[in-house]
């Protein structure tokens, strides 16, 4: 199975720079059963919401995995590679060490439509209190987030959205152009 998921950090751990533990999750989820298929390029981005924090180091990789399996499944292994980076679940869009985020599986959508586009359409306000109490893929708000858009950009631009049609060419370049310029290549 095809899978697609964004990767940052904007706080250390145990000493750790963001950027580094990116790489390294990468190769803990290789120990956890899955091939890298592709990673994009690092880069530098506002924290959000603006203003909640350091900026974060950002990218996103394409995984292979073996089998059939369900969204939680799948997202089971990121969630131990998040702990094992320190990440702890305190405040929403808070800081974090790690955050590995389920964007897709190949064309899936979880748990349904409705339900997807219940948690895609929601206001910014639900958006701060409110969390889904199961795994919705796509991940409802890929398609807002140049932190997640112009990193996928780099490694699957013709990945077609399941529900709303476009790829992830077409989604980027409906961002506004302020957005797609705060994410900023990381080099070193």
């Amino acid at each position: 199975m095809q899978v697609l998921i964004a990767l940052g950090a904007n706080l250390a751990y145990q000493g750790v720079l963001p950027q580094d533990t990116l790489r390294q999750a990468l190769r803990d989820l290789e120990y956890e059963g899955f091939s890298v298929i592709s990673c994009s390029r690092l880069f530098q981005t506002p924290a959000f919401p603006a203003g909640s924090g350091p900026d974060y180091v950002n990218a996103a990789a394409q995984l292979q995995i073996a089998g059939d399996l369900t969204p939680e499944q799948v997202y089971a292994p990121l969630a131990r590679v998040e702990a094992k980076h320190g990440r702890e679940r305190v405040q929403r869009w808070g800081g974090r060490t790690l955050d590995l985020d389920l964007l897709g599986i190949g064309g899936q959508v979880a748990p349904d439509r409705a339900t997807f586009l219940h948690w895609a359409n929601l206001d910014a306000a639900a958006q701060r209190s409110t969390a889904p109490d199961r795994m919705i893929l796509p991940h409802p708000r890929l398609h807002e987030r140049a932190f997640v858009l112009v990193p996928l950009l780099d490694i699957a631009p013709d990945w077609c959205h399941p529900v709303f049609g476009h790829t992830v060419r077409q989604m980027h370049d409906a961002l506004p152009q302020a957005g797609r310029d705060s994410v900023l290549p990381l080099f070193g």
